[in-house]
């Protein structure tokens, strides 16, 4: 495998990237940024990706495998644009990709697309799960099979919009002093047809038992919900988005509440960076992105990864990265 702070991927400009293991391989579901010259801006604009390429790679070798498209917005009935961050997850022998797209009213759903391989090609539901918005879907599955999807985005991911329960055009984040918009978690039906549940807030406590403020930018959640295990406990990592953090809470339940942790990974190049953490091998690795490829284009990122390393306390450590 690669060293460590080396772009992965260095023919296509690959982001967000959802990492996994399947068949002793690490298979990577990044979104795939396109290259062009339209406005940069806090809706998500410049963000016009279309395709979803799927890559995987072994412990005993340097080679990265591209195993080409594997979905495009034209092969989804109600998808309009902007195919972001999406992720996987095996249940009952089929792999299903999560993702979130505009849908033709311009709203954020999120849908699903099968496939017998964990390198696709995937076949895409010709509805989105109903029910769901935003964007950033992680799907997480537990030790008892049960499949959860956790989601949500500020700002071009229009979370706050669902302040009230419904779209409202005109939502907008709480006061500083009230407590942070909260990412949502919902139990799927057990053949992934859509939620088996209302999705709940997953809340986020300081160390003194209180709830996030939005103020708190340093530690509030953004975007990028990430779920995995260590030695009984839920980690939940998120990106703190205008501080470029990524961050993690523990819980003894995948609902939460989450206590506050720490930070996983300082601030990288670039405004964005988007995670996932997987143990592959007796190793844990955290694959996320930044723009050196690009020299600092925000949309035009590229993934990466190194080892993630945990304290005898559970906690993690944190990562600095490095560039020349």
């Amino acid at each position: 495998m690669k060293a460590q702070n080396t772009p992965l991927v260095t023919e296509l400009f690959t982001a967000d990237p959802s990492a996994h293991v399947y068949q002793d391989r690490i298979y990577i579901y990044p979104s795939h940024d396109i290259p062009h010259n339209g406005e940069d801006n806090d809706n998500g604009d410049e963000y016009q990706m279309e395709d979803y390429h799927v890559f995987s790679m072994s412990e005993d070798s340097d080679e990265v495998i591209d195993h080409g498209m594997v979905l495009h917005q034209n092969d989804v009935p109600w998808v309009s644009s902007q195919m972001w961050a999406p992720d996987c997850v095996l249940k009952d022998e089929v792999y299903y990709l999560v993702f979130p797209a505009r849908d033709k009213d311009g709203n954020f759903r999120l849908g699903i697309a099968e496939s017998k391989n964990p390198a696709g090609p995937f076949t895409p539901r010709p509805e989105c799960i109903p029910g769901s918005f935003s964007i950033d879907p992680c799907s997480f599955i537990d030790d008892d099979e049960k499949v959860y999807i956790l989601f949500g985005g500020l700002w071009g991911g229009q979370l706050e919009k669902y302040r009230t329960g419904s779209f409202d055009s005109n939502g907008t984040e709480p006061p500083k002093d009230e407590h942070a918009v909260w990412p949502k978690i919902a139990l799927m039906k057990d053949d992934m047809s859509e939620f088996a549940e209302v999705p709940r807030d997953i809340v986020i406590l300081d160390e003194n038992g209180n709830e996030l403020l939005a103020g708190d930018e340093d530690r509030r959640y953004f975007e990028d919900p990430w779920m995995h295990k260590h030695n009984g406990k839920y980690y939940f990592s998120y990106s703190t988005g205008t501080t470029h953090y990524i961050v993690y809470a523990v819980s003894d339940t995948p609902y939460g509440p989450f206590t506050y942790q720490g930070r996983i990974l300082e601030p990288v190049l670039g405004w964005t960076t988007h995670h996932s953490i997987v143990e592959y091998h007796g190793k844990s690795y955290l694959f996320y992105h930044d723009c050196e490829l690009s020299n600092g284009i925000n949309h035009r990122r590229n993934v990466k990864y190194c080892e993630l390393s945990y304290n005898s306390d559970g906690s993690i450590k944190t990562i600095v990265p490095e560039y020349e």
